[in-house]
C-alpha cells in the first residue's frame, strides 16, 4: 500500500514528506508552544496561525517565523489534472456573515482589493471578527459604518 505524500511549501522551499519519514518527537508545553526533537536538535515550536481552508500554518521556530503551505494527495491531483481554481476569484458583494457590530471599515470606495484583504471587523458575542476579501475586485459602496449595528445576511459592502 503506498503512504500518503505530502507536498510542502515552507518560505518558498518544497519538499515531499510522509508521516512515517518524518522524524519528530514533540511535546506541548503548558503556554500552548511545543518543544520539539528531531535529529537529535531541539527546537522551542508555536502555531501563530493557522487556515484550515488554505491549508497553511505559521510557526515560530527558536524565535524565527515560516509559513507552510501543505498538499495532500487529493490537491496534489486536482493540481495534476489542472483544476485548480484561478488564483483570483472576482467578488461582488460581501454579506454579515452574523449580527453584530461594526468595529472598522478598513475600505474605501474605488478601492482594488484582492483575496485575502482585511475589509472590516466586525463584533459579535464579544469578539472581534476580522472581515476578509475571499476574491478580488473594486469597492463598489460600502453600506456599512463604524458603531453600526448589523444583521446576518446583511449588505456591508458592494463590488464591482
Amino acid at each position: 500500500m503506498a503512504k500518503d505524500k505530502y507536498n510542502v511549501r515552507v518560505n518558498e522551499q518544497e519538499w515531499t514528506l510522509d508521516a512515517d519519514t518524518l522524524d519528530l518527537d514533540f511535546i506541548e508545553n503548558a503556554d500552548g508552544s511545543f518543544h520539539v526533537l528531531h535529529q537529535q536538535k531541539s527546537y522551542k515550536a508555536k502555531i501563530t496561525n493557522i487556515d484550515f481552508a488554505a491549508k497553511t500554518i505559521e510557526l515560530k521556530v527558536n524565535g524565527n517565523t515560516y509559513m507552510a503551505e501543505i498538499a495532500d494527495q487529493h490537491d496534489q491531483l486536482v493540481k495534476k489534472l489542472g483544476l485548480t481554481l484561478a488564483s483570483s476569484q472576482k467578488m461582488n458583494s460581501v454579506k454579515a456573515p452574523m449580527p453584530g457590530l461594526v468595529l472598522d471599515v478598513v475600505v474605501k470606495e474605488g478601492q482594488r482589493i484582492a483575496k485575502g484583504d482585511t475589509l472590516l471587523i466586525l463584533e459579535a458575542m464579544k469578539m472581534e471578527n476580522v472581515i476578509k476579501a475571499i476574491g478580488e475586485g473594486t469597492v463598489k459602496k460600502v453600506h456599512a459604518s463604524k458603531g453600526m449595528a448589523i444583521d446576518k445576511g446583511e449588505l456591508l459592502i458592494e463590488l464591482k
